[in-house]
């Protein structure tokens, strides 16, 4: 669950760039107002979105229909005209191409809508900013929020700015889980944390993305460092793939982001807090197995959301040439805050002697 450490316009700056969505001065308006819930939140970005996108023009597209018309329009369906009889009403089956807003994103957002108004813990005024939104949405189907195939819904230069808007829908809906009365439903307060590992992940990736280009950030797969001398079953292998990978001219930065309610573990008989151990291995084979020249130029780091436990991540060692950390970044500091921990992230990447005596 998210945790209450987190700083609401946070969330919202975590979106924006998780979504490719930035705008400097909607973030201004937003962090100008005092949100107790998420659901406000996600309301309140819904609605301003939605909003504009009405004046905009929603965005529409040619969508497959078939129906049973007087006169010939696009193709006629012979199989189904004789199949009807249609022809003795006077009449021919059809089917065309309409250019219209029912589109599966509209559907979508109207889903997502109608769920917080009528379930969502959204004060009344941003309800009403909500309802006053559905009359543009009079032509878009409502279908129910769990039919929503989130990964087909795809984005180009037409409809880029429902990236982020559907973005929030998917958490909201995300956050459906079922209560005890059958065929009932409601929202939860927080978003899971597996919902919000991903947004977290994909926030580091795009706030480098956008901030530092030059590093080439990216999510590659790290490839085995395979001797070739014998090998057998290498499709047995896992996969390795990183959250962020982040290159300079000579050195490279792996970054593992870690959304965990607990950032440490506690050994057996709870007398010590380690780094967990899984994660540390994990981060280890990424570093030595990308670090094909056995140079040091590799670097790992786990990046944990910070929590509010007494002990936090606080690692930075070299293991057989290759440095690797472990820290947190906290999510309840404000924002200048907490972009100067993602950019003191970036020193990283100077040169291996300097970076081994931080």
């Amino acid at each position: 669950m998210i945790d209450r450490t987190i700083a609401i316009s946070n969330v919202y700056v975590m979106l924006a760039y998780a979504f490719r969505a930035i705008r400097s001065e909607g973030k201004d308006r937003i962090e100008g107002q005092r949100f107790d819930h998420l659901h406000d939140l996600l309301a309140e970005i819904l609605a301003r979105g939605v909003g504009a996108q009405v004046k905009r023009g929603l965005h529409r597209d040619y969508l497959d229909r078939r129906d049973e018309l007087a006169t010939v329009r696009g193709r006629i369906n012979i199989t189904r005209t004789v199949a009807t009889r249609s022809t003795t009403r006077g009449r021919l089956v059809c089917e065309f191409d309409e250019y219209e807003a029912d589109t599966p994103h509209n559907r979508a957002l109207k889903s997502v809508i109608v769920l917080l108004i009528r379930r969502g813990d959204v004060g009344t005024p941003r309800k009403a900013a909500l309802r006053r939104l559905l009359p543009y949405l009079d032509a878009v189907t409502l279908i129910a929020p769990t039919s929503i195939r989130w990964d087909a819904l795809t984005y180009h230069r037409a409809n880029a700015t429902y990236r982020l808007l559907l973005g929030v829908c998917e958490l909201v809906v995300r956050g459906l889980l079922p209560t005890e009365n059958p065929g009932a439903t409601q929202l939860t307060s927080w978003v899971s944390d597996e919902q919000m590992n991903r947004l977290y992940e994909r926030f580091i990736r795009e706030y480098y993305a956008f901030h530092h280009p030059e590093l080439s950030p990216g999510a590659p797969t790290v490839a085995w460092d395979l001797d070739g001398t014998k090998t057998r079953g290498v499709e047995q292998l896992p996969a390795m793939r990183t959250d962020v990978t982040l290159r300079s001219e000579q050195r490279t930065l792996i970054v593992d982001a870690k959304y965990y309610s607990e950032s440490m573990q506690v050994s057996k008989w709870g007398s010590k807090t380690t780094v967990h151990s899984e994660h540390l291995y994990q981060m280890l084979a990424y570093t030595k197995n990308a670090d094909v020249h056995r140079d040091g130029s590799v670097s790992g780091l786990l990046l944990y959301a910070r929590t509010n436990a007494p002990d936090q991540p606080d690692l930075d060692v070299v293991i057989q040439g290759n440095r690797i950390g472990a820290r947190t970044l906290d999510l309840g500091r404000p924002w200048d805050q907490l972009r100067a921990q993602l950019e003191e992230i970036v020193t990283w990447l100077e040169d291996k002697q300097t970076a081994l005596t931080q």
